[in-house]
């Protein structure tokens, strides 16, 4: 797969599961993602949130986007709060694939996190053999 393929899967799902570290633990949450050209994912969370925290503990991350039709694209990186500066134009693109987070911009405290990917898989399980391609990025 190319990274356009990869692309075009993770804008077809609004959801995925994001797992941070704590302490050596893991721990998982569902989050409402949206993708930039560059193939990184963001999502928006309450700045008090366990994944917030974890984060910015331990910023890598892994995600897993899919699992309909036996296919998922699994995706591991390093996440960080988006800068203000670099804001407005992420936001416009959250914003086209979640316009409730227009209401949720509001909360005092509202945070948006970027997932750059440095790793990603795709795998197909509807097929056999499945068919599993993988990604590096740097």
């Amino acid at each position: 797969m190319t990274r356009s393929d990869f692309h075009a899967f993770l804008c077809q799902h609004r959801l995925a599961v994001l797992s941070t570290v704590r302490d050596g633990a893991p721990q998982a949450a569902l989050v409402g993602i949206a993708v930039t050209d560059s193939l990184e994912i963001m999502f928006d969370t309450v700045a008090g949130s366990r994944k917030c925290a974890n984060l910015l503990a331990d910023p890598r991350v892994a995600l897993v986007a899919g699992w309909d039709y036996g296919q998922t694209v699994q995706v591991e990186g390093t996440a960080d709060l988006i800068a203000r500066k670099e804001l407005a134009a992420y936001k416009e693109i959250y914003f086209a694939v979640w316009p409730d987070g227009r209401e949720r911009e509001r909360w005092p405290d509202i945070a948006y996190v970027r997932v750059r990917p440095r790793w990603l898989r795709f795998s197909d399980y509807g097929m056999a053999p499945p068919r599993i391609e993988e990604l590096t990025l740097r």
